[in-house]
């Protein structure tokens, strides 16, 4: 059986998406002739917990662990609420960040790079020289965010000459939040530096979405894979639907994920609408930043908001399936065009219809189009938004409402894990 290494930092029991992606594939791989074995890190700072995702790791899967320094467990003794929220990719407002929200903004932007796990790299690379010699491994995968372990693989790579596959869950120096850390133009030309060095060096690339794969084209020729997230088998069955005409949102909602164009929408159906007025409710479910709040109560909303806060995938899998709409929505950016959330996936098998926002020419349009699982809207697009909430609507009021999937299959974690391993034995 073939054995690869697999670098990543989050692992149970950390929570959030970062996390489903390998877990997945490491459950599968086996099934395809190949050993992962997984180096995590000993000590990490997970902002986000969930302890039922350790269940779901195959007890037989070679695990190594290594410590890690983490510079967010010093920010914490200043200010334990930022630290969390930064290191969870809440980044507040501009015009509303603090003196301490600045500084540690240019710290983790000027001072770690390509991020705060930085520090892992050389202790990991010493550690994984030896492992991977005695025991005769000569495949590795690094997995990022944090792109920090790409140097990982890098080091590994130039020292060992493993072959090397560089995973991208998110894009690099185009991602979203990338311009909000405050980068000299040093720091800057580092971070592209290192982009190009890690994407020139490595065997292969993978990446989520068509779009990271057309920019990554244009920095280097090395073979390029797209393999999306996807959705796993569910322990969770059907469920009672909402009584209530619940429209859920299921994730973290950033500053930047504001679409007012839907709270406008919803004001006005209330405001025109009594039956809908005492149907309907919001669902948040997952971290939500104040100006999202704020703004929801600008348009009166507030007191239709049922905010559940952070819980467990396995409850997440629940309220998918009972929630009457799952909502989607995707910083209005460029830079997001490549962004297909893991949730989306599980959103498209949960049997709900989906109402998508985001930027113009978004990677998710096409999918959520060509599995017929809802409707993909731009921010600006008000009156579409009001119309499809309003036929969503009708089709709850007559209970009707429900998605019609096609070539979901395609999606599923054993058949990404099977396009995985036809690249690793290439």
């Amino acid at each position: 059986m073939k054995k690869v290494l697999i670098i990543t930092y989050y692992w149970p029991p950390a929570g959030g998406p970062g996390v489903q992606r390998w877990l997945k594939f490491v459950k599968y791989l086996p099934e395809y002739s190949i050993e992962p074995i997984v180096y995590i890190p000993e000590n990490p700072t997970y902002p986000l917990i969930d302890n039922d995702l350790v269940d779901e790791v195959n007890p037989q899967v070679t695990i190594i662990k290594h410590r890690i320094t983490e510079p967010y467990n010093w920010a914490s003794a200043f200010s334990k609420k930022d630290t969390k929220k930064i290191s969870s990719g809440i980044i507040p407002n501009k015009q509303k960040q603090s003196f301490m929200q600045r500084l540690m903004l240019w710290v983790r932007g000027n001072l770690f790079i390509p991020d705060a796990r930085v520090l892992w790299v050389k202790p990991s690379v010493n550690y994984l020289s030896n492992y991977i010699q005695e025991h005769g491994i000569d495949t590795v995968i690094t997995t990022g965010p944090p792109h920090s372990l790409h140097l990982i693989g890098l080091e590994l790579k130039k020292q060992l000459a493993v072959k090397w596959f560089a995973d991208f869950r998110d894009p690099w120096t185009t991602i979203g939040y990338h311009k909000e850390l405050k980068l000299s133009k040093t720091a800057a030309k580092k971070h592209k530096q290192l982009e190009s060095e890690v994407l020139n060096t490595a065997d292969h690339v993978i990446v989520t979405s068509p779009t990271t794969k057309k920019e990554f084209e244009a920095i280097t020729d090395k073979p390029i894979t797209v393999i999306t997230n996807g959705y796993d088998v569910s322990k969770v069955g059907r469920q009672p639907l909402d009584e209530k005409f619940t429209l859920a949102h299921i994730g973290s909602l950033l500053s930047e994920r504001n679409p007012k164009a839907l709270w406008q929408a919803i004001k006005e159906l209330i405001d025109e609408n009594s039956d809908f007025k005492n149907a309907f409710e919001l669902k948040l479910i997952g971290a939500v930043s104040q100006e999202v709040l704020n703004t929801i109560n600008e348009f009166e909303l507030t007191s239709y908001v049922n905010n559940m806060g952070y819980i467990s995938h396995t409850e997440a899998l629940v309220q998918q399936r009972k929630s009457q709409v799952l909502l989607l929505v995707e910083i209005d950016s460029p830079d997001t065009r490549c962004i297909i959330p893991g949730k989306l996936f599980e959103y498209m098998v949960s049997e709900r219809p989906i109402l998508a926002i985001g930027p113009e020419g978004a990677d998710i349009e096409s999918i959520i189009k060509t599995t017929n699982t809802g409707v993909f809207t731009t921010y600006t697009e008000k009156d579409k938004i009001k119309e499809t909430l309003q036929n969503y609507f009708d089709l709850y009021q007559k209970k009707e409402l429900k998605s019609h999937a096609i070539g979901l299959q395609q999606y599923s974690r054993k058949n990404l894990t099977g396009q995985l391993e036809s690249i690793l034995k290439r």
